[in-house]
């Protein structure tokens, strides 16, 4: 049975821990005279105070520090909607969106790093305000659980079952034998990239506003910039380069990083999912380049593949950065960017959807079986790299993609009702889904999900929650068998 005690302890720790993060838009916004934003941050302390401080007074002596599996699931989805809720708050109150359905939506999709906004004009709001809205992208982007984890220690065996329900992939890796450990590697590799990228954009002209926001975006594969034209509105190839490189490093599996760092040098070159992840990536960019230059899209090969690495990247792994309108490229480039709209970064990355890892199972699974109707008395093995995949995590990869798209049909079904066109609902239930922010139709490069009524967009906001946390973890709270002692 669920530990309610205990796991709203948590949740209410946590809370407070978020609300302490704002410390840095609050101080911007009262130094800058933006006063409607102090006022939104004003509003929000006493807010998680209040609430925070009812929930540990009411849950004092809890009667048993048992936690499992399912207090683990309970409260890694419960502290992302509550952490979006309170968080919206200073979106709402300082009136830079119109109702709390618009701010629960941001928020959820800077925490979930969709980069998906309701947002017609940006560059007009309060500084802090776009602040705090990247900010949220860059505590989504390792898990706000995990870096809970990783200061506090003191949690023990419950920090495994914390970073297990929010980690990404299927399977977790666990660089050293303590969680609260390997918690920490993460986020210390984590906020050493978002450094030397902060740097480099530094060098390359960009304000500290501007080179800070755009890195949290960036590594956390999200996607919110200061710009309405997000980062084309930089107008420079530099910051292009640089922002490309990063989207391809948070796109990567980080405990690789930290196989380099203690000399296991050949185990990284030899991961399979690597390979496939830059293979995959690598002839996407090369092939659109090549056609958009035969199709004279641009007027030379190196301009087309400039923008092509920009924006194969930024959709691969989920960013949903935009450097270019790529609805007017060819139809063939854009189908590229369609297919790698499913794919996803790959497992312990920052990117959202299917990962790598999983489409290279599905791959090897599908050849496992065209082996069996050949040879039906045949022993085969569904290997990745080295590894020996079992029949539980076969059916769990492949249960996963059924669920996936599933939920993304049902999505687009949803939001079918709301009177929009049959393209642009599959795209905005998947593009909301796979964590990508950008995608085609009203929901392309020049549009965003502002023209949504409410209730869409609280199931937008619900599809980028169970994609950002891999369906299941959210899933299972509805399920009988969760709630049975």
């Amino acid at each position: 049975m669920i530990n309610w005690k205990l796991d709203l302890r948590l949740i209410a720790l946590i809370e407070l821990f978020i609300a302490a993060l704002m410390g840095v838009p609050t101080v911007m916004a009262a130094v800058l005279g933006e006063y409607n934003a102090l006022f939104g941050f004003g509003v929000t302390y006493p807010a998680v105070v209040l609430f925070s401080a009812a929930i540990l007074i009411a849950t004092a002596k809890p009667a048993t520090k048992n936690f499992y599996a399912r207090d683990g699931f309970f409260v890694v989805t419960l502290t992302w909607i509550v952490a979006t809720a309170f968080s919206a708050l200073p979106l709402y109150m300082s009136k830079c969106l119109p109702d709390y359905s618009s701010a629960f939506f941001e928020t959820m999709s800077g925490f979930t790093t969709t980069g998906a906004t309701t947002l017609s004009e940006i560059e007009s709001l309060p500084r802090s305000i776009l602040f705090w809205r990247s900010q949220t992208n860059w505590l989504g982007g390792m898990g706000i659980v995990v870096l809970f984890v990783a200061l506090l220690p003191a949690l023990g065996v419950t920090g495994t079952m914390l970073v297990g329900a929010e980690s990404v992939g299927p399977t977790k890796d666990k660089l050293t034998p303590k969680i609260k450990t390997t918690a920490l590697l993460l986020w210390t590799i984590y906020i050493g990239f978002s450094v030397v990228q902060t740097i480099l954009l530094l060098v390359g002209g960009l304000s500290l506003y501007d080179a800070v926001t755009v890195t949290f975006s960036t590594m956390s594969a999200a996607g919110f910039t200061t710009k309405h034209n997000s980062i084309a509105g930089f107008g420079s190839t530099y910051v292009d380069i640089v922002v490309t490189v990063f989207m391809v490093i948070g796109g990567m599996n980080f405990a690789l990083y930290w196989r380099l760092f203690v000399g296991k040098v050949k185990s990284v070159f030899r991961d399979t999912e690597l390979r496939a992840y830059l293979g995959i990536l690598g002839t996407s960019i090369i092939v659109s380049a090549a056609y958009m230059t035969i199709s004279k899209t641009f007027p030379s090969f190196w301009t087309s593949l400039r923008y092509s690495a920009f924006q194969n990247t930024s959709v691969m792994t989920t960013t949903g950065f935009t450097s270019t309108d790529y609805e007017a490229w060819p139809a063939f480039s854009q189908m590229i960017l369609f297919f790698l709209f499913f794919i996803g970064g790959s497992a312990g990355s920052t990117a959202g959807g299917i990962k790598v890892v999983r489409i290279v199972a599905l791959f090897k699974l599908a050849r496992y079986q065209l082996k069996k109707r050949i040879h039906p008395k045949g022993v085969f093995q569904v290997r990745i790299g080295q590894t020996i995949l079992s029949p539980d995590v076969i059916s769990a990869i492949a249960t996963f993609v059924g669920v996936y798209i599933f939920t993304g049909l049902i999505g687009a079904l949803i939001l079918s009702f709301s009177g929009t066109d049959v393209f642009t609902s599959f795209e905005a239930s998947f593009l909301c889904l796979g964590n990508i922010g950008v995608g085609f139709a009203k929901v392309g490069p020049r549009g965003n999900f502002g023209f949504f009524p409410a209730f869409y967009k609280w199931v937008c906001s619900f599809l980028m929650l169970v994609g950002r946390l891999e369906l299941f973890t959210v899933y299972v709270l509805f399920t009988k068998t969760f709630w049975k002692r």
